[in-house]
């Protein structure tokens, strides 16, 4: 063989082992109600703040203790476990990536991500001037 196809082979080799360790990362969006199923294992949730309950959460007694109820998107809802401190503009986020496990009936988050709400959002005209470069 010639040393061109010994690095080509060794190139897909190295593509092929980068793309089967990025499947292991692959995972789907659950419902609240799935969560309940799979409980213990890792899940993803979707879902938002139900800002008719309440949150506990008190800076001064444990800055990284957050409490709140998550709502996904069929109506279901769980307790909401969050051991870090609160992020930035929580109460104003549209939609929540909860990170964690459903333990003991309830959700406990390892990480969050939020989506907060486009600053452009009641104002379309303001983000096609934006995007044109003229203000």
């Amino acid at each position: 063989m010639k040393k061109t196809h010994i690095i080509l082979l060794v190139l897909i080799a190295a593509a092929i082992a980068v793309l089967i360790s990025f499947t292991g990362n692959l995972s789907t969006y659950e419902t609240i109600a799935s969560a309940r199923q799979k409980e213990g294992s890792f899940v993803r949730l979707v879902a938002k703040v139900d800002k008719s309950q309440p949150i506990e959460y008190d800076p001064i007694k444990d800055p990284n203790y957050l409490v709140f109820t998550a709502l996904d998107s069929l109506g279901n809802t769980t307790r909401v476990v969050y051991r870090n401190s609160k992020p930035t503009d929580f109460e104003k986020s549209e939609r929540l990536v909860l990170n964690g496990r459903m333990q003991n009936g309830q959700f406990e988050c390892k990480d969050m991500m939020l989506k907060c709400p486009s600053k452009y959002k009641d104002d379309p005209n303001v983000a096609k001037k934006n995007l044109s470069g003229t203000y």
